[in-house]
Formats: structure tokens, sequence, C-alpha cells
């Protein structure tokens, strides 16, 4: 066969299905009835980073599930998906922007995914304006979770619910709350 500037077209070597592979059609469900736009997939699973002592990641992990890292890079068998964790002082919101730029110039562990910053109250009360520009350099950059001043939670009692503000990190993490059960 000829093509429209005379050049032979190629010859294709059979139905394209035999060059990709056949498409496997998705396993039903066992157990019954999935309503459309449900997800099979287990939530997403998390690693908590922290970008200096005291960050947080300890009680993070208590509240809200996933791994707690510490300050290491999560290591084989933990979830690859990071959420770098900084308190809202000066020296932690340093801290934050090295770590971002260590993800910018790909010099952390080949296969983590960076996929939040999760800020957590140093103080009770409003942050001052010179670290609010901070926390906007950082939110220029990235999604940016803010976890407000939780007293039981300076005093070691991670039983209760968490803070209200905190139910998109809630939901990004799969953590449960009894106002969304």
């Amino acid at each position: 066969m000829r093509t429209t500037d005379g050049q032979h077209a190629p010859q294709a070597r059979g139905p394209e299905i035999w060059i990709r592979g056949p498409v496997a059609e998705p396993e039903p469900v066992p157990g019954g009835y999935q309503p459309a736009g449900a997800s099979a997939a287990a939530p997403r699973r998390f690693s908590w980073l922290g970008t200096h002592g005291g960050a947080g990641t300890s009680t993070l992990a208590a509240v809200y599930g996933g791994h707690d890292s510490g300050r290491d890079w999560p290591g084989p068998g933990d979830p690859v998906s990071v959420l770098l964790v900084a308190r809202t002082h000066a020296s932690g919101l340093e801290s934050a922007l090295r770590a971002l730029e260590v993800f910018r110039r790909g010099e952390a562990p080949p296969g983590l995914d960076l996929d939040a910053v999760v800020l957590v109250a140093d103080a009770p009360g409003r942050l001052p304006r010179p670290l609010v520009q901070r926390v906007r350099l950082i939110e220029s950059v990235i999604d940016v979770y803010r976890v407000p001043w939780v007293q039981s939670w300076r005093l070691g009692d991670l039983s209760g619910e968490p803070p209200r503000e905190t139910d998109h990190l809630a939901r990004l993490t799969g953590a449960a709350t009894r106002r969304s059960r």
C-alpha cells in the first residue's frame, strides 16, 4: 500500500493487541455489591518524616495512623508517600524549607513521593507576621496541612478526637474521626 506521498506504508505485524497485550478485565469484588465510583483500593499509607527534632511525628502517627519515620528516611517496606512535619517556630519552618529543597534537587532517596508538609503549632494562638510569611512561602510550593495547638497532646493524652481544623488531614491519611463515622 502506498501513502499519499508515494512511499510504502509500513506493514502492520498484526492486530494492535498483539503488540500491547490483552487488556485485563477488572476482577469482581468478592462479597457482593460495590457502589459505582467506590474505590476498592486500600487507603494510601504515609510515612511521617520530621524535618527537625520534636516536630511531632510520633504524635501524628499515633493520632492519624501511618509510619513514624522520626528524622530518618523511610526504609524498605515503609510507605514511600512522605508527609514532612515541622513546628511553626522560625527554626522549624526553616528546616521544612531545607527539606523541600532536598526533594527539589532530587537528593532524597529514590522512590519517595513527597505529598505535603504538615505544620504543627509550636504554641497556642496566632502566628507572628514573619512566620506567616514563611508559611505562605511553603504553601506556594506544596500542599500544607496545619495542626493547631492541642493542650491534651502536650500532656500525652492522644485519646480524644483530632481537632476539627485537621479534617482535611484526617481525610488525606484515611484516619476516621467520630464526626465522619
